[in-house]
């Protein structure tokens, strides 16, 4: 299949599969007789892995790591359980980050009237504090 069925079979722009190709998470493909590109079945598989593991929160480095661990499918499934629970942690930290981030917004927007002259909103005076 041509890099345009590639890509509407996997559900990402024809860029994409380009960019994969060059940061080696797609291997090159063959090429026809007309010079272009020809895929199959795996490489639809792989983009739709790719997509998912993105879509799970992992790092193109770290896809690159499940993609490697995933090319030796007879070894312990330990290691990339390990990998799921690191990234696991991080979305947990991150949301902690973002719950405090969003108290911390909805303080200034509660402390804000919302009317008068802006050199006395609250939210501009928290902004300007030396020790944030």
């Amino acid at each position: 299949m041509k890099i345009g069925q590639l890509a509407q079979r996997a559900d990402v722009p024809i860029d994409t599969v380009r960019y994969y190709e060059r940061a080696g998470i797609l291997p090159q493909p063959g090429r026809e007789a007309s010079g272009y590109r020809s895929y199959g079945d795996d490489d639809v598989a792989r983009l739709r892995f790719v997509r998912r593991a993105k879509a799970l929160g992992f790092t193109l480095v770290e896809v690159r790591e499940l993609l490697a661990l995933s090319d030796h499918r007879g070894d312990d499934m330990g290691e990339l359980k390990a990998a799921a629970i690191g990234k696991l942690a991080d979305v947990e930290r991150r949301l902690e980050e973002l719950a405090r981030i969003r108290d911390g917004l909805q303080a200034l927007i509660a402390a804000c009237p919302g009317h008068g002259a802006l050199e006395a909103c609250p939210i501009l005076a928290a902004l300007a504090e030396e020790a944030a």
